[in-house]
């Protein structure tokens, strides 16, 4: 004789169909784990096992989980004898508790659109038992976000370079991005740093350390987003870890009222050069700047920036040994033409002069992300123009960041 009954329950797992059996005989009524369908075998209740298995998530019918959920098993008045839990890939491992009362499958074990069937057994402390079975399964995701970052895999860069990722999925909302921000996490020579992330649109999100890298470091950014849901249809794949290297800490200081521009190597003075920067009505910005780009040779025609061809401020050269600290059309180049100047006044358009031996020592010994600190005028210098987040405090980089 067998007896069906069938119950409600909440909504945590998937596509369940649950069988318990008892050692029993002669009709019995079986308050239900609340599990989904369970087929009950007639019995005697005075001869039915006590022991309740549990799952969690329970096991409802409909319901996909996601694969980072964790499989636990548990048994009220009694104690787990079997705990097996298999996939496509085979057996799922877990962990049963001391007293045998729980299980929990290994964290991140499941896969993405799998089925999975568990088998429990336990026995109560007369030794009856009861088997509790049903399959679940995982999300399909049609949806995966994928990103690049700067600095990128093998790359060696100046202690100032930030670390910027760029995704190729929007991740709309606060609480999704707050998730992905949480995930990435920053390591210097196996050390965590004291550093935030920071999003630019919902596409872009920035990373800084307190000050600046530290220098000839082995940075890593560890990305686990196997299994993270980012938006209703976009999830993480794969675990990501994306290495890169910093030189030497250079850093170089440009006092604009005595114009020399001091080097600085892991903290040592290494050359002290007479520059020239920009003139009245040309000022050059003070602040915190980075080298973004530098180029062998390079053509400056202040119509880029506004100049007309017929104003006498306008020129067209070409330059050597350029390197862009700023967007807006500042560098430091080599500018023979203005030797008598350096060291003593200040005759540019806004670019940092040199001789072309000191420019050509510079460019050599310089890396993208090496920092250039500038004194001697009131023109501040914009977090924007550039890679400029130096000049924002870091309790103001903390208001806004990503884990707020």
């Amino acid at each position: 004789m067998m007896i069906h009954r069938f119950f409600a329950v909440g909504a945590m797992a998937a596509s369940l169909v649950l069988s318990l059996a008892g050692c029993s005989y002669g009709p019995m009524v079986f308050a239900a784990p609340d599990l989904g369908h369970l087929q009950i075998e007639a019995g005697s209740p005075q001869q039915a096992s006590i022991a309740k298995i549990t799952t969690s998530p329970r096991l409802t019918s409909g319901t996909l989980i996601s694969p980072l959920t964790p499989v636990a098993v548990s048994v009220a008045a009694g104690r787990l004898t079997q705990v097996a839990l298999n996939g496509p890939a085979g057996a799922v491992s877990g962990t049963m508790s001391d007293d045998a009362t729980s299980w929990t499958s290994a964290s991140e074990s499941l896969g993405y659109g799998a089925s999975y069937r568990i088998t429990a057994s336990a026995v109560d402390r007369i030794g009856l038992t009861t088997t509790l079975t049903g399959t679940f399964e995982t999300v399909s995701p049609t949806t995966f976000l994928g990103f690049v970052t700067s600095p990128h895999e093998g790359a060696v860069v100046g202690v100032g370079l930030p670390l910027q990722v760029t995704l190729d999925h929007a991740v709309v909302g606060e609480v999704y991005q707050a998730e992905l921000a949480r995930r990435l996490a920053v390591s210097a020579d196996g050390r965590a740093l004291e550093g935030a992330w920071r999003w630019a649109g919902d596409q872009a999100l920035t990373y800084r350390p307190k000050t600046y890298w530290p220098g000839n470091a082995t940075v890593v950014l560890s990305a686990p987003l196997n299994g993270v849901q980012f938006g209703p249809d976009l999830w993480g794949v794969g675990d990501r870890d994306i290495t890169f290297s910093t030189g030497p800490s250079m850093i170089s200081f440009a006092d604009m009222a005595t114009h020399q521009l001091t080097v600085t190597k892991d903290g040592a003075t290494v050359r002290t050069i007479p520059i020239t920067t920009g003139k009245p009505g040309f000022w050059t910005r003070s602040g915190i700047k980075v080298i973004e780009d530098k180029e062998r040779a390079r053509v400056m025609d202040a119509a880029t920036g506004g100049t007309a061809t017929t104003d006498p401020e306008y020129y067209r050269l070409r330059v050597e040994y350029a390197m862009r600290v700023t967007d807006s059309g500042e560098f430091l180049h080599a500018a023979p033409w203005s030797v008598a100047a350096q060291g003593h006044v200040n005759v540019s358009h806004g670019c940092t002069g040199m001789s072309e031996v000191n420019a050509k020592w510079l460019f050599e010994n310089s890396l993208i992300g090496d920092v250039v600190v500038y004194t001697g005028t009131s023109r501040m210098m914009e977090p924007d123009n550039g890679i400029g987040i130096w000049n924002i405090s870091w309790p103001a980089w903390l208001a806004g960041s990503a884990m707020e």
